[in-house]
């Protein structure tokens, strides 16, 4: 536990602003110029996602612990793993990049407000002495500030920066999985206990999410590749985030191990998506 309280905030914050190097002033742009896309995704992964987990966690006899983790997850952003996997599925990856940029920035408000209210529903007592707003100022220095300044670093070496994309992609997921391996090996005796109660409800809250977010494009977005786009932003979360929140709530392993089963969960059933889905044109 200790080991991912201390890399979770490090790792974030450079996950973070690798992103950051990645975006321009035209990715907000892309918001006002083509909404419906966008609208959809953030409908998808900020509204739909925490309802499905939250009416999930009812439907499936879990512990409250696991119930609140699975909350923790579905609260969290997409991460920059949904922007590599819509490249490899031939999707929107401005429109990917855009809703995890946004999505990101805005949720300094919209996970502490998730996270409390799911707390406070499952009669859980946050004891530590932080607040809401203490919470939301803390996520606002490990993720806003981070990709502020990746931007501004990108004005300033625009060239280097786009040359070295693939690589700060790489390094992003390797952060990524520094910190769930780190939870896995530190805490390997308790969470293979626990994973076998979280994983049906974060296969299923993740499969759910993928089909949704698929159909739902299908219906309403511009395109196929709007459609794989939207279906990867839905399933695929910032877990490096989620482990940071629950670390800076809990001392308690078992308030991660959601967030630890949907991150293996999520590789998995994402790459199998992006292999059926990349050459439908």
């Amino acid at each position: 536990m200790e080991i991912a309280k201390t890399i979770a905030p490090v790792c974030l914050a450079i996950i973070m602003f690798g992103l950051g190097l990645g975006l321009t002033v035209a990715d907000f742009k892309r918001v006002i110029t083509i909404p419906r896309d966008f609208f959809i995704g953030f409908l998808g992964q900020v509204i739909i996602l925490p309802i499905i987990a939250f009416i999930l966690i009812h439907i499936i006899s879990i512990p409250p612990e696991i119930a609140l983790g699975v909350m923790i997850i579905a609260a969290a952003p997409g991460g920059v793993t949904s922007n590599i996997l819509t490249k490899f599925a031939n999707g929107d990856v401005a429109l990917s990049v855009t809703l995890t940029a946004v999505v990101s920035l805005i949720s300094v408000i919209t996970v502490p407000l998730i996270v409390y209210n799911s707390a406070s529903f499952l009669g859980f007592e946050i004891t530590k002495e932080i607040s809401m707003l203490n919470i939301a100022a803390k996520m606002f220095f490990v993720v806003t500030v981070p990709v502020i300044f990746g931007m501004i670093v990108r004005s300033l070496m625009t060239d280097l920066i786009i040359s070295k994309t693939l690589l700060i992609q790489r390094l992003s997921v390797i952060l990524f999985l520094i910190v769930f391996i780190s939870i896995w090996v530190e805490e390997w005796d308790r969470i293979i206990s626990f994973i076998t109660r979280a994983g049906l409800v974060a296969f299923i809250l993740n499969i759910t999410m993928i089909f949704i977010g698929y159909y739902m494009a299908k219906s309403l977005a511009s395109g196929i590749e709007q459609r794989k786009c939207i279906s990867l932003e839905c399933g695929l979360q910032n877990g490096t985030l989620a482990v940071f929140v629950a670390t800076q709530l809990w001392d308690d392993i078992v308030f991660m191990v959601p967030t630890a089963a949907y991150a293996l969960i999520m590789f998995v059933t994402s790459i199998i998506f992006v292999l059926i889905v990349r050459k439908i044109n």
